[in-house]
């Protein structure tokens, strides 16, 4: 069995990094007026040029920009759809004096259509950047999953007057939206993009499922229906794109939003969509075993997300290498790759862990890949 050559590699990632001091200090700035776009940008260039060169020091192939021209993984690109409206999300400090993010309302408030081109900018820097420091890598750009618009608001969420009926303009809609974009960047010459996606994960946690019934939807029913919409947008793939799935538990400051094993939604997930792979966090506990890789199709890849980007703390390469054996039991090894749990942060604010310490568990994940499959 041989290292591959084609994303997602047996060691990849999810895509957020923590942002340098110095960018961020030039985002208040920005958002103070005391520089401009134009300025900003330019230091987010600086910034980018250094996390590509960062990564290839790590061993990586699979290249992000780190998401550093963004503010939150989902919002940043989600309100540049048209018909997309969403309320910032607000910091809620629990009783036991832990943060947590409360979720950004998204609301649908007239036809959802791509009005501009979203990422192309952007990705034709990091393409420009990996082609100068990572001859041989690929480029990836990470997107929110278009389940997104649907989930957190449910039916109230969408405008009954531009959508009397979701199926199945709505749900056509977004998925033009998104084939756009995705043709916009495979003319800039992407060839791999991850979308990520809180909302099946969400669905294996049942205080999510019970909140999901409350706004009058039902839970089992959910993932099959999302699996059915996935599928509308990567019948609209460019030829040639590997298009992947990030399923994300929450990832705030290095807290989390949810829990549960996939089992609720494995079958959907797994079976049903057509996508080219999953990225499925198993840092702990709270992910459940390995059985629901079982429903893994052939042809996909399940890229394990057993190293955490929560905490500092480094996992052993027996650890890893005795999990990724268990995760065999259910899914053939060819079909299995390694990775981070999630980005490092996946928000502007970063998770609690050193830089350092997130160099370290790259370089790990990729020794380990090549051990278990060089």
């Amino acid at each position: 069995m041989t290292l591959r050559d084609t994303p997602p590699f047996r060691a990849d990632h999810v895509g957020s990094f923590l942002r340098p001091a110095y960018l961020l200090q030039a985002r208040e700035q920005a958002a103070r007026g005391e520089i401009t776009a134009a300025e900003l940008r330019a230091v987010e260039d600086k910034a980018i040029t250094e996390i590509v060169q960062f990564q290839v020091g790590a061993g990586m192939r699979s290249i992000t920009d780190g998401e550093f021209r963004r503010t939150y993984f989902h919002i940043d690109f989600l309100e540049q759809l048209g018909g997309v409206k969403t309320d910032i999300p607000v910091t809620i400090r629990k009783p036991d004096g832990t943060e947590e993010l409360a979720p950004p309302v998204m609301r649908v408030v007239d036809k959802v259509r791509h009005v501009k081109d979203i990422q192309r900018a952007d990705f034709e820097y990091l393409k420009s950047q990996v082609e100068l420091h990572a001859p041989g890598c690929t480029p990836k750009v990470t997107i929110p999953s278009p389940t997104m618009l649907h989930f957190r608001g449910g039916r109230a969420g969408i405008s009954r007057e531009h959508y009397p009926e979701l199926d199945p303009q709505f749900y056509d809609d977004v998925a033009n939206a998104y084939g756009d974009e995705l043709r916009s960047l495979a003319a800039a010459g992407c060839t791999y993009v991850q979308m990520d996606d809180t909302n099946l994960a969400y669905l294996c946690d049942e205080r999510m499922r019970e909140a999901a019934r409350q706004r009058g939807d039902d839970p089992n029913e959910l993932p099959h229906r999302y699996a059915w919409f996935i599928n509308k947008v990567v019948a609209l793939k460019p030829p040639g794109m590997t298009l992947a799935m990030h399923l994300c538990r929450g990832n705030f400051k290095s807290t989390h939003a949810a829990s549960g094993n996939y089992e609720p939604v494995a079958e959907a997930l797994l079976s049903e969509m057509n996508l080219d792979a999953y990225f499925l966090e198993y840092d702990d506990d709270r992910s459940g075993d390995f059985r629901p890789l079982r429903y893994l199709k052939p042809g996909k890849t399940v890229v394990l997300g057993l190293v955490t980007t929560k905490f500092g703390e480094m996992e052993s390469k027996d650890a890893l290498k005795r999990r990724i054996a268990e995760a065999a039991e259910y899914a053939p090894l060819e079909q299995l790759a390694l990775s981070p749990q999630c980005g490092f942060s996946s928000t502007v604010h970063g998770n609690n862990i050193a830089v350092e310490a997130q160099r370290a568990k790259l370089r790990l994940v990729a020794e380990v890949a090549a051990e278990v499959w060089g």
